[in-house]
């Protein structure tokens, strides 16, 4: 059977074309639910969700489109058909209904109808079968007007901007120093250790150099946003992805700017922010109230520092790494080996504050670490409630900030901590707390707490008796 006059002409109409496979993503409904959910600040899995696709679906659309939204319209204009109608028209077809009637159905006109019908048929059977999704691939194929990017056709420029993304390290002698840095994926960054050393301008310090360089060659310009367009979207081409390595960041995708406002302080609960803590703490008449963080060294190394609001004692909890630490390489939700991790830092707190008596544990202020996210547990097994300080408020913990600066007298910055044993960070929390403070009347801390400890043990041999 061969073709008739009528697909022949449809044919010769629209050209030879590929197979059209899965239709594709220009003005569909999901794409456009994915990524206003991206430029609210969604996670990849959370748009993946709001567009109601799998999450390697929703990470691979994000993956290539570098991070960068495409800022797809919400609707399709009017004088064109939409998918949902291009439904309608499908099943109104296979219903045997005219040309007329489906357009007067649509509100539409009925030539319009008519070329829809002659245009966006497939042509892989003998009749001109009308599919709802072969037509949206024709329409979207048809209303592709990509544009060539401006360093795909000048090779003087693309050469000048790669030059400058990937310039080397070199001695005086001309030898190249540096790691080779590893094996490139595709995916994310490297780890900080294992990048290349590399004299890479950023995009802009490239773009506004090319006026001075090249004053009488208009063709030597380009904007920052194409050089990271080029470095980000696969599509735009011009540029190895791999470059985007040698950026300050390193980012391989563009971070979403709704995503660099938000806070990763999901175990800051309602109950658990400072405007509960009660009133009491305020004016450090009554002990038992603390205050707490991390001293940060080198290599993920920390000492979890506390301190007591009324009387300034401290103790200093060691933070030994985990069996596997720098033999496990580290990965993403893999476990916590460096020591301060939620679950380790949870059981080593509650191993320093249990020795405590009740009445000197009331309450633990703390800044927003997501090294103390088992805070409920804590709570549980110590019965002290754990309060947060505001984001960015580091006066809400003003005894601990000092402590923390004291400290930096054994501990200064690019220390690594790990080289301190149990023994011998405690025998620096006995010498802070034998310093004489003039908030004390030049008395210790370990004097006032003493005192302290003598007047709950005289209250509880009252109430005994």
């Amino acid at each position: 059977m061969g073709i008739g006059p009528r697909q022949k002409r449809a044919r010769e109409y629209r050209g030879q074309i590929v197979s059209p496979g899965r239709p594709t993503v220009a003005w569909r409904e999901d794409r456009v639910r994915f990524w206003q959910a991206i430029a609210a600040g969604a996670k990849t899995r959370e748009a993946g969700e709001a567009a109601g696709v799998s999450e390697p679906v929703a990470h691979r659309w994000f993956r290539h489109a570098g991070g960068v939204n495409p800022h797809l319209a919400s609707t399709v204009s009017g004088r064109y058909i939409s998918s949902s109608e291009r439904e309608d028209i499908a099943l109104w077809r296979a219903q045997d209904s005219g040309v007329r009637e489906i357009a007067r159905r649509l509100g539409r006109s009925p030539s319009t109808i008519s070329r829809e019908l002659r245009r966006n048929a497939s042509t892989r059977t003998y009749q001109l079968e009308y599919k709802a999704s072969i037509a949206q691939w024709h329409a979207e194929r048809r209303a592709r007007r990509p544009k060539t990017a401006k360093m795909v056709t000048n090779d003087r420029l693309r050469q000048y901007v790669q030059d400058k993304l990937s310039g080397e390290i070199i001695t005086a002698e001309g030898e190249v120093v540096g790691p080779e840095g590893p094996a490139w994926d595709g995916k994310n960054k490297p780890h900080r250790g294992d990048r290349e050393w590399v004299t890479a301008w950023s995009p802009q310090q490239i773009a506004k150099r090319l006026p001075l360089e090249f004053p009488d060659d208009p063709t030597m310009r380009i904007s920052h946003e194409a050089i990271y367009q080029a470095l980000y979207v696969e599509s735009r081409g011009g540029l190895a992805r791999k470059q985007s390595w040698h950026l300050r960041r390193g980012r391989t995708k563009r971070m979403p700017r709704a995503r660099t406002r938000q806070e990763a302080w999901a175990h800051v609960t309602a109950e658990t922010v400072l405007q509960k803590r009660p009133k009491e703490v305020e004016d450090r008449k009554i002990a038992g109230h603390w205050e707490g963080d991390l001293i940060i060294g080198l290599k993920r190394s920390a000492v979890a520092t506390l301190i007591e609001r009324t009387t300034r004692y401290t103790m200093l909890v060691h933070l030994p790494r985990q069996v596997g630490y720098g033999l496990i390489p580290p990965k993403k939700n893999g476990p916590a080996l460096a020591g301060y991790g939620a679950l380790t830092m949870k059981d080593a707190l509650i191993n320093a504050m249990t020795p405590v008596p009740p009445t000197l544990r009331r309450s633990l202020t703390w800044d927003r670490g997501k090294e103390l996210s088992a805070h409920a547990l804590f709570t549980e097994a110590t019965k002290t409630p754990v309060y947060f300080a505001d984001a960015k408020s580091p006066w809400q913990r003003g005894s601990n900030e000092h402590l923390n600066g004291l400290l930096r007298q054994y501990f200064p910055k690019g220390t690594d901590l790990s080289r301190w044993n149990a023994a011998e960070i405690a025998a620096i929390a006995t010498a802070m707390n034998n310093r004489p403070r003039g908030i004390l009347g030049w008395r210790t801390p370990a004097e006032a707490f003493a005192d302290q400890l003598r007047s709950v043990q005289q209250h509880t041999v009252a109430t005994t008796s």
